[in-house]
């Protein structure tokens, strides 16, 4: 395992301590994702990323670390979760779902429990129901949504805003901040429209948008919809700039999309490894051990395994640390604003058109803090 993945493990094994008492030596923390369904993409980076944090680990306690499907469906991820809870030793921390909508239906469960629930979803509502048990190691809507508005109207200079979200949880979360910043800046939003994760054809969509005005798109769009916008949108030659939201910074979203498709397009993200010198050694041994890119959902959930583990060396709740603690991860440094949001930096990356891997734009620390126009 490369240096930088040696160091981020070392740093948690020392906060657990070499010598682990009795109760220590062995603990759960299980990983619920969505392996299947509409977000099985985004899923299978957040479980590689929680399963090389585990597989990087050389001292302290040995985690059990069952890895669960919650097929992009709330229902399936309560179930999920009780199945979690019958593992032994009984789970004081817990990888929840990248979707919305399933980890708002885990929330109170995990304060029946009192454990603390891991999250790398951006839907801001998740951190605004007052729970003392979700910790959120990417940055909400709040934070992401101000860096694609600012990018779109500040570095592009566009004020013709057309928005394509999801009607999930998540493409509402990106709705709603999105339409506060481009009104905060001086934009106006020409049409907006909302799209099922089950749509196959945006041909009209696009037409739609084209006809309004629009001086740029701003895409809120789980990983399949946005390859479907973008590749619809240059067949049907919609010679407009695309920023989109954190799926479209995925490979994997990417390797949908030939490179011509791709150019002109922007996504805000948390990070960029793939693309980021800085994140080499990480992308490495990531490549090595699942071979496929990394993207920031597989590094976020590194880092919150990471983190996990070193509040884990207290004796009390994981949750109680984890709103107290300042951890130095390789995306970033996660502290809780109170809320349990624990991420404050976002950065945009764009393609050229000659290649899927994209270069890092502009990088932004509490972009959402910008007093923008009113």
């Amino acid at each position: 395992m490369k240096t930088l993945i040696r160091h981020a493990a070392f740093g948690a094994a020392l906060l657990l301590g070499a010598a682990a008492s009795p109760a220590q030596e062995r603990a759960t923390l299980p990983i619920l994702v969505p392996i299947t369904g509409a977000l099985a993409l985004e899923g299978q980076s957040q479980r590689d990323g929680a399963l090389l944090a585990f597989e990087s680990l050389k001292q302290g306690p040995a985690f059990n670390h069952p890895v669960i499907d919650t097929g992009s469906n709330p229902q399936i991820a309560v179930q999920a979760f009780e199945r979690a809870m019958g593992e032994s030793p009984k789970p004081r921390a817990l990888m929840g779902p990248i979707d919305g909508n399933s980890m708002l239906a885990l929330l109170p469960l995990a304060a029946r429990e009192k454990l603390a629930l891991l999250a790398v979803s951006g839907t801001a509502r998740l951190t605004e129901l007052g729970s003392k048990e979700i910790f959120r190691f990417f940055p909400s809507d709040v934070v992401v949504k101000a860096a694609q508005a600012r990018y779109a109207v500040e570095e592009l200079k566009r004020t013709k805003v057309a928005l394509v979200y999801q009607n999930t949880a998540y493409g509402q979360s990106g709705n709603e901040q999105l339409g506060q910043w481009f009104e905060r800046l001086g934009a106006k939003i020409v049409y907006r429209n909302s799209v099922p994760v089950t749509t196959k054809e945006l041909s009209g969509v696009i037409a739609q948008v084209r006809d309004s005005g629009a001086d740029v798109v701003a895409l809120q769009l789980h990983s399949g919809s946005s390859a479907l916008f973008v590749q619809q949108a240059a067949r049907a030659g919609l010679d407009l700039p695309i920023v989109g939201g954190s799926a479209l910074h995925q490979p994997s979203t990417a390797a949908l999309l030939e490179p011509r498709e791709l150019k002109g397009v922007c996504a805000e993200t948390a990070s960029a490894p793939a693309a980021d010198p800085a994140m080499r050694e990480f992308a490495q041994a990531y490549r090595e051990r699942m071979k496929v890119e990394p993207d920031a959902f597989a590094l976020a959930a590194f880092d919150a395994v990471n983190a996990a583990v070193a509040a884990a060396r207290s004796p009390r709740p994981i949750s109680e640390t984890l709103a107290e603690m300042r951890y130095a991860g390789l995306a970033m440094t996660y502290q809780s604003d109170g809320k349990g949001n624990m991420a404050h930096d976002a950065i945009i990356v764009c393609y050229d058109g000659a290649s899927r891997t994209p270069r890092i734009a502009k990088r932004y620390s509490r972009p959402q803090d910008a007093p923008g126009r009113r």
